[in-house]
C-alpha cells in the first residue's frame, strides 16, 4: 500500500487498529487451505497484506470500507482463518480486515430464542455462552474451536448435528453487514417474512465478495433432554444409502447419520473393522421418549433395509473423536499431501459418485487413501466427504498431484449430476467449477450481482467468482 494511504488510514481509524508489524501480517497472509500451507512448508513466502485492520466496532468496518471504495484498495475480510478452500489469500496492495476483535456477545434473548454476536465471535465461545442457558445453537462444524460465526455466514457452513438442526442457513435469524461503499444494512426481522426475495442470501456463501458481515442473529434451541446412539454395518455403501433414504424419508431426523465406507471404517473404528462392510452410525437427541421411539423404529427400519446392528459405542467413539484433526505440516513432513473434499446428490446420484471419483483417485500414481463417508442427509439425497491422500518421493510433485485429485473428484461429481461445494464453500479450489452448479447463466447472473454491489471491485478480488469469461 502506498504510505499516504496508511497514513491517511490511520488517522481516520486510530493508529491502534491500522497494523503493519511483520508478524501480524504474516500470519493473516492466508487461511488453513492446505495448499497455501503446502506452499508455505515447502519455503515459498506467501505475499503479505499491505496492512491488517482490526476493527473494534461496525463503524469501524463502515469507515474502512468507504475509504477503500473511494480509494480503490482491495479489501480482503479474515475471521478467525479456519477457511479450507483458498478463500483469504494476501496482496501487498490490499488491506486485511481482520475481525477478531469484534467479538462481543450483543444479546441473548431466551424468551425469543435468540442470540446476537459480534461477527468475529469464536462458534465455542459463543455456543457455551448459550449453553450457560440451558440453549443451544445446534451448529456443530469441526471447526467450531477456531472459526467465526461471520465465516460461518460466509461460507454457508454446516454443523455435524445438520441432520435435524438445519445448516447455517436453516439457524440465521438476522445479518448486519457493511457494503464495500460503507453503508450498514440489517437484513432480517422476523421470523419468515414475505417482503421480496430475501436479501440475507446475498451475504451467505458470498465469501467477502459482497461485504462485510459485522454481526449475525441466530435463532436458538433450548437442550435437548436426551442423547441416545445407535449404529450398522452394511454390506455396501449403497446399501447404506438406502436405508438411510428410508429413515430420513420416513421422517426420522437424527441429527447425526454419517455412513463410512470400509476404508474409513477401518481407520476411524478400527476395533469395530469387520471386512468390506460400511459403518452407518446415529446420534439421537431430543424428550427421552422420542429418543426411545426414534431409535427403536430406526433399528426396525435399518433391519428392514438389510443392515447388521453393529454396537453403540462406535457412535460414542465417534462422538468423543469427532474434532481431532492432525495438522497438513504432519502429513507434508512424510511426502504425504491430503485433503478433504465434500459434495452432495441425489440419492439417485450418490452412489454413482461414489463410485466415479474411488475409481478415478485410484488412478493417481502414489494415491494411499482414496475413501468417503456421508455427514448430512436430506430427503431427497445426501452429501459426501471425500479423503484422499497422495504419497510421493519428489517434494515438487506434491502440489500437482493435490489439484490433480480435487480435479478428479470435482469432475466426477459434477459428471453424475452432484453439487460440487456442500459446505466449505468455493474459495479458489473450486472457482473454475462453479459454473457446473450455477450454470453460465447463473455465473453471469452473481457477476451482475457483484458489479452492482460493488462497481470497484474491492471485495476480495479473485476469491469465488472464476477469474475467465464462461
Amino acid at each position: 500500500m502506498k504510505k499516504d494511504d496508511l497514513e491517511a488510514l490511520g488517522a481516520l481509524l486510530g493508529s491502534g487498529k491500522v497494523r503493519t508489524d511483520e508478524a501480524l501480517l504474516d500470519a493473516r497472509a492466508h487461511d488453513y487451505w492446505a495448499a497455501s500451507h503446502l506452499r508455505r512448508w515447502r519455503g515459498e513466502r506467501p505475499a503479505l497484506p499491505g496492512c491488517v485492520v482490526q476493527p473494534h466496532e461496525t463503524a469501524d468496518v463502515q469507515k474502512l470500507l468507504a475509504f477503500a471504495n473511494e480509494r480503490g484498495i482491495a479489501v480482503i475480510p479474515f475471521g478467525l482463518g479456519s477457511g479450507v478452500c483458498g478463500g483469504v489469500i494476501a496482496s501487498p496492495d490490499a488491506i486485511l480486515l481482520d475481525m477478531s476483535a469484534m467479538n462481543r456477545i450483543r444479546e441473548i434473548d431466551e424468551i425469543n430464542l435468540l442470540a446476537s454476536f459480534d461477527a468475529g465471535k469464536n462458534g465455542l465461545e459463543a455456543e457455551e455462552a448459550v449453553a450457560a442457558l440451558g440453549l443451544t445453537t445446534g451448529h456443530w462444524p469441526q471447526s467450531i474451536g477456531v472459526s467465526s460465526v461471520g465465516g460461518w455466514v460466509s461460507t454457508r457452513a454446516s454443523g455435524q448435528f445438520s441432520t435435524a438442526y438445519g445448516n447455517i442457513e436453516d439457524i440465521i435469524y438476522a445479518i448486519e453487514a457493511v457494503l464495500p461503499n460503507g453503508e450498514l444494512v440489517r437484513l432480517g426481522k422476523a421470523p419468515r417474512a414475505a417482503a421480496g426475495p430475501d436479501l440475507r442470501h446475498l451475504l451467505m456463501g458470498a465469501e467477502g465478495i459482497m461485504g462485510v458481515v459485522t454481526g449475525v442473529t441466530l435463532s436458538l434451541r433450548r437442550k435437548p433432554e436426551a442423547r441416545g446412539y445407535s449404529a450398522f454395518y452394511a454390506g455396501s455403501m449403497e446399501q447404506g444409502f438406502e436405508a438411510q433414504r428410508r429413515i430420513i424419508q420416513s421422517d426420522w431426523r437424527p441429527p447425526v447419520m454419517r455412513q463410512y465406507d470400509h476404508p474409513e471404517t477401518a481407520r476411524n473404528f478400527p476395533d469395530h473393522a469387520q471386512g468390506e462392510k460400511a459403518v452407518l452410525l446415529m446420534v439421537h437427541e431430543g424428550p427421552q421418549a422420542r429418543v426411545e421411539a426414534e431409535i427403536a423404529d430406526i433399528s426396525r427400519i435399518a433391519l428392514a433395509a438389510g443392515l447388521e446392528q453393529a454396537s453403540p459405542a462406535i457412535s460414542e467413539l465417534w462422538l468423543a473423536k469427532r474434532n481431532h484433526v492432525p495438522t497438513w505440516t504432519e502429513a507434508f513432513e512424510h511426502r504425504i499431501v491430503a485433503d478433504t473434499v465434500e459434495i452432495s446428490g441425489k440419492w439417485t446420484d450418490i452412489a454413482p459418485i461414489y463410485h466415479a471419483a474411488i475409481a478415478s483417485l485410484g488412478e493417481v500414481p502414489g494415491i494411499v487413501i482414496a475413501s468417503a463417508h456421508s455427514s448430512h442427509v436430506y430427503r431427497s439425497g445426501i452429501n459426501l466427504y471425500f479423503t484422499f491422500a497422495v504419497l510421493l518421493d519428489k517434494v515438487e510433485a506434491m502440489e500437482p498431484a493435490y489439484f490433480e485429485c480435487w480435479r478428479r473428484i470435482l469432475e466426477a461429481t459434477a459428471a453424475h449430476g452432484g453439487g460440487i461445494a456442500h459446505h466449505h464453500g468455493a474459495g479458489r479450489i473450486r472457482k473454475d467449477f462453479i459454473v457446473s452448479d450455477l450454470g453460465i447463466s447463473g455465473v453471469d447472473l452473481l457477476r451482475r450481482l457483484k458489479d452492482a454491489i460493488d462497481p470497484h471491485r474491492i471485495m476480495n478480488p479473485g476469491n469465488l467468482l472464476p477469474d475467465r469469461p464462461l
